[in-house]
């Protein structure tokens, strides 16, 4: 292991900070908007987080995924910016869409409003909830590397996936109960 660390540290030397933002860019934008609700504060912390990665290189030691290591300093940097003076506890939905492929506008409409029910039952979740289901679905995280990126047990993320199902499970069934009625 340590010989990897060292073979990758001295890939990294030789990187750029713009190799390193194209290849995990989105996934870290992804994530702190996930965490944070905002598309300005998430393009700050993206930002922040590649600087801090690139000028930091010394401090990653190899023990996890380079990825994960991104979201370990994206997480910090999305509690910063919780603790400090402006941060707002109340946010509007703003979501991201790509261009759909789908050749009628109706299906357009419908598929995104499908989509748009998914995603505000997924920001309806408890954040704890939100993070382990979107780390385990959409990143495909392995629940060892959720677990060290939260710094909890992995029966901790075992056990908050289980609930953040149950509870996606619910609230889409509320969705379409007042779909039909």
């Amino acid at each position: 292991m340590a010989h990897d660390y060292l073979k990758y540290v001295s890939s990294m030397q030789s990187a750029s900070l713009q190799d390193l933002m194209r290849e995990y860019g989105t996934e870290v934008w992804n994530y702190a908007f996930l965490l944070t609700k905002s598309r300005h504060v998430s393009d700050d912390i993206a930002q922040d987080v590649f600087l801090q990665a690139y000028l930091h290189i010394s401090s990653f030691r190899g023990q996890s995924s380079v990825r994960t290591w991104l979201f370990t300093i994206t997480r910090n940097r999305v509690i910063n910016y919780k603790r400090s003076a402006f941060f707002r506890k109340v946010t509007l939905l703003d979501f991201l869409y790509q261009a759909p492929s789908v050749p009628s506008a109706e299906e357009q409409f419908m598929k995104r409003t499908y989509t748009d029910s998914i995603w505000e039952s997924i920001m309806k979740l408890p954040p704890k909830y939100r993070e382990v289901l979107l780390m385990d679905a959409q990143y495909e995280m392995p629940l060892a590397e959720i677990a060290q990126l939260l710094r909890v047990s992995i029966g901790t993320v075992k056990s908050r996936l289980h609930r953040a199902r149950a509870k996606m499970r619910t609230l889409m069934e509320e969705a379409e109960s007042v779909e039909g009625s």
